[in-house]
């Protein structure tokens, strides 16, 4: 089965390039961006003003290409893809979760963001404690690497 998505808007970030940009939204806590919206979606953004934290679900539109074992940027062992948060992959789709500071018209201005300029947006939705807060109980070989997250940067291996 074959299936298009298009995008519903575009997220801008300070980040032009791959390099040195933060791998993960907790290393990019501070950083500000905007999402514009195409016109035709923005009547779809009634209502998001109310929540803090959006989930955005976007293209990894820079993404050539995938390997099923990669060398993570929190490890120094190849490990299975679906196991990494890698940004080459089969279907190169990408989820943030970030603080929604504000909306005017189809602009959104979000915090927290660690993704390229010019990333197309395929949805959002709002983040909901009560529904997508899970008791974590085991997360494989990442035990004693996510806090690391924070001060990483990304370099070229995934270029």
């Amino acid at each position: 089965m074959r299936f298009n998505i298009s995008p519903i808007g575009t997220i801008h970030t300070p980040f032009d390039d791959l390099e040195g940009m933060p791998i993960q939204p907790s290393g990019a806590a501070q950083v500000q961006g905007t999402i514009v919206i195409d016109k035709e979606y923005e009547q779809g953004l009634n209502d998001l003003e109310g929540f803090s934290h959006i989930i955005l679900l976007y293209h990894f539109h820079r993404s050539k290409g995938y390997d099923l074992m990669v060398k993570p940027f929190l490890d120094d062992q190849k490990r299975g893809l679906f196991s990494t948060r890698a940004p080459r992959r089969p279907n190169p789709i990408g989820l943030s979760i970030v603080r929604l500071i504000k909306r005017e018209g189809n602009r959104l201005t979000i915090k927290g963001i660690d993704v390229l300029n010019g990333t197309p947006l395929i949805d959002i939705k709002p983040y909901v404690p009560g529904f997508d807060t899970k008791e974590v109980t085991t997360i494989g070989w990442l035990e004693n690497k996510q806090e690391n997250a924070i001060a990483l940067k990304s370099d070229d291996r995934f270029l």
